[in-house]
């Protein structure tokens, strides 16, 4: 018997829907050793999905990831069911039908009349309430959210989501389910996109904010995002990756389940492209072109050398300064040490949330001669920089030469509020700040939820610390003066810490 600390293992599961969640979860359910009792109003869908599920096995087999006998063992514990009363003896069955309020509370009202009252009903959505989802039911109290994310072996993370009357008994046994199926199993409220969908909002909503201000385009974004950001592919292409009727969809419900958040706003960029049929891959064409499904990205403008003329840095940030004057040095260009620069010199800014001009002008600067540079994640892979409209033409190419002085790639922007991975980090930071203020998830859930389900190379909060939660604060907070958007208004969360000078990991 199980004690009340190790909840009662689940022996039979159920599955309505055998597309490609559906499927991944059966997969992961019969290797960890369940009955499986597959369902689908659609005709040759279970044994399709069978035969799909039965040919990963073999070919693993054949690969000698696991042994004959285990893709044997595997393959009994499937079972086809040819109506929902078969589904009678499990005791939890998972859906992962379309995503449609009414036609999940009608499923779960004709399975209360099915399985017994101990069976766990567990819902797939990835956007809907929870809550709403069991207020139809007989016995809400047994219904929980059980999200995967596409592709179900390859994501190892499950999301488990309590609505309001949901059993800690049910919690707790979920959990332990997804565990067993080899994921790691992200408990979050019942919130808009749950934890990892609402921790996602900056990163593409910011970036197209950036994009519809002519700041640069998408390739330059995206290029900095991964060359600078570590991330795995920048938002364009991510967005291209999953499609616009999916990603559009998704920033809408977020937006207008939050009852208009900023934090959370669409750009009516994606409306506009959506209208078009630019989806992304899919149709061949979105932010990017796609030739036999390759994606064609642009050139890089080539950076011409020029002479080497004399360099002042601002001392505003000492830090950034030191690596600023390394750089210089290395180059072989001479460096101004006077507190101002002759009217000879290229000036070197280093801004955090502010534009070149802003800059310029609070020193006292003579801002034809000033050229800004991001210095948020160093100098070692790419190169940003930015100019004011007035920045004469000879000192930015002056600035584009040094800094590739080596070779490092180097991205030029319009004169902007922050550089392009300095806003879009930031708005990441204070997304996953607030998710922690709002007892969505702990904090160590936060960032394991977003690294397994999103890959960034941190979780929000572990980003924070890592660039500092002070230096994303004076970037949240220059940005919101000089906009007057909420959206870049800082999380009480990371406002406490970093004047605190806490980790922002830290309940």
């Amino acid at each position: 018997m199980a004690s009340e600390s190790t909840p009662s293992p689940f022996t039979t599961l159920g599955i309505v829907g055998t597309g490609a969640m559906g499927r991944g979860i059966a997969q992961l359910a019969a290797q960890a050793g369940l009955k499986v009792i597959l369902f689908d109003v659609k005709e040759g869908a279970v044994t399709e999905a069978k035969t799909f599920i039965n040919g990963l096995w073999q070919r693993s087999s054949e690969k000698q990831r696991i042994t004959a006998e285990q893709a044997q063992q595997y393959s009994e514990r499937l079972i086809e069911a040819s109506e929902l009363a078969a589904l009678a003896p499990c005791d939890i069955v998972v859906e992962a039908i379309i995503e449609k309020l009414e036609a999940k509370q009608g499923l779960f009202s004709d399975l209360e009349a099915i399985v017994s009252q101990q069976t766990v009903l567990a819902t797939n959505t990835s956007s809907l309430s929870v809550t709403a989802i069991a207020a139809t039911c007989q016995h809400p109290e047994r219904v929980i959210g059980f999200h995967f994310f596409n592709p179900v072996p390859l994501m190892k993370i499950a999301e488990v989501i309590p609505g309001l009357l949901t059993a800690n008994e049910v919690t707790q046994r979920v959990s332990a389910l997804g565990q067993a199926m080899g994921h790691f199993t992200a408990q979050a409220t019942d919130t808009p996109g749950f934890l990892v969908n609402h921790a996602g909002r900056a990163f593409g909503t910011e970036a197209l904010r950036i994009l519809g201000e002519n700041v640069t385009d998408p390739a330059t974004i995206d290029r900095i995002m991964v060359d600078q950001g570590g991330f795995k592919m920048g938002p364009f292409t991510l967005l291209d990756l999953t499609g616009l009727d999916v990603s559009h969809a998704v920033m809408e419900s977020v937006y207008h389940q939050y009852y208009e958040e900023a934090r959370f706003r669409p750009s009516p960029l994606t409306r506009q492209r959506l209208a078009a049929g630019l989806l992304g891959r899919k149709t061949g064409e979105g932010f990017y072109r796609y030739v036999e499904g390759k994606q064609q990205m642009p050139d890089e403008p080539t950076i011409s050398a020029v002479s080497a003329c004399p360099v002042w840095i601002s001392q505003d940030d000492p830090e950034s300064a030191a690596a600023l004057a390394e750089l210089v040095s290395t180059a072989g260009w001479s460096l101004e040490s006077c507190t101002q620069p002759t009217g000879q010199a290229l000036c070197l800014l280093t801004p955090f949330g502010e534009d070149a001009t802003s800059c310029a002008l609070r020193q006292g600067l003579d801002a034809k001669q000033c050229v800004a540079v991001d210095m948020l994640a160093g100098l070692d892979k790419r190169r940003s920089l930015m100019a004011t409209p007035i920045t004469q033409r000879t000192f930015i190419q002056a600035a584009q030469s040094l800094l590739n002085h080596d070779g490092t790639p180097v991205s030029a922007l319009q004169d902007s509020n922050g550089f392009v991975l300095q806003r879009v980090i930031a708005c990441i930071v204070n997304v996953g700040a607030d998710i922690a203020q709002q007892g969505v998830a702990t904090p160590a859930t936060i960032d394991r939820a977003v690294e397994l389900g999103l890959g960034y190379p941190f979780g929000p909060l572990r980003t924070g610390d890592h660039y500092g939660a002070a230096r994303i604060m004076k970037i949240l907070n220059n940005l919101l003066e000089a906009t007057g958007d909420p959206r870049y208004r800082p999380s009480p969360w990371l406002r406490r810490r970093a004047a605190l000078q806490m980790s922002l990991t830290t309940a």
